[in-house]
């Protein structure tokens, strides 16, 4: 059975409710989407399957908070090594994932989403010097794109690095979006070599966009309005959980 099957028997309204939620939490943070929704969709329709239907809602979600949050030539010019080195690590990445068995990827997403949230309650607030920082422009870059291409997850390590350096919270969502859409690009382009990336899928994909809109469209207002600190330590504590789950999932 295909997986537009599956999705339009049972999990149709998992992927659905996972976009709204991932979305919801980006309107408010400014990132997280793929990081956030992958989980629910792992455990409904497993990785490999999951992977594609998170371009096109991915990519748009990155497109309107890029839009809001300003600054983009800018960000663009400054970390523009780092963006053109994540694509070299994610195809890297997609052959890994090919080649590893389902429930090992599926414990490597688990194992990132640990040290993302970990690394998102601590918040460090060490600073890198600048020309380390600079040095580490493309190490970084390809790191988060290997990440990227074996779990789906465009955060590690690019949150904890961007996070290191005096960016105001502007910058910091463009220079995180910014990665996330030049790493979807380039990961719609992998999957499509690596025969992941279909018609079926990239339809599904964009049946998600509503789920993925409406979550935007009432999650951005709180940002600017609520300290939302609450509400991020409770997702990341969900996805603690979840991260828990699919790292012990192949010893149970």
């Amino acid at each position: 059975m295909c997986i537009r099957d599956r999705l339009e028997t049972t999990d149709i309204l998992v992927v659905s409710g996972a976009f709204f939620f991932a979305a919801f939490v980006k309107g408010i943070t400014g990132l997280g989407f793929s990081t956030t929704a992958l989980p629910f969709l792992v455990y409904a329709i497993g990785l490999k399957e999951a992977l594609p239907l998170l371009i096109v809602p991915s990519i748009v979600s990155n497109l309107v908070v890029m839009r809001d949050a300003g600054h983009f030539q800018q960000t663009l010019i400054q970390f523009r090594r780092l963006y053109a080195a994540a694509p070299v690590g994610i195809f890297i990445g997609l052959a890994v994932l090919m080649w590893l068995d389902p429930t090992i990827s599926s414990a490597v997403l688990g194992l990132v989403l640990i040290i993302y949230c970990v690394v998102s309650i601590i918040q460090p607030t060490f600073r890198l010097p600048t020309h380390l920082a600079r040095q580490l422009e493309i190490p970084v870059g390809v790191t988060t794109g290997l990440v990227n291409g074996i779990t789906g997850s465009q955060v590690i390590p690019v949150l904890p690095y961007l996070l290191s350096l005096p960016l105001t919270r502007d910058v910091f969502v463009q220079a995180v979006n910014i990665c996330f859409t030049v790493s979807s690009i380039a990961f719609a382009i992998g999957l499509a070599w690596v025969g992941l990336l279909t018609i079926d899928t990239t339809q599904i994909s964009f049946i998600g966009l509503v789920a993925m809109l409406v979550g935007l469209k009432l999650g951005t207002p709180i940002r600017y309005k609520l300290s939302h600190n609450s509400f991020r330590k409770a997702v990341l504590g969900l996805l603690l959980l979840l991260g828990a789950g699919l790292v012990l999932r192949p010893l149970l």
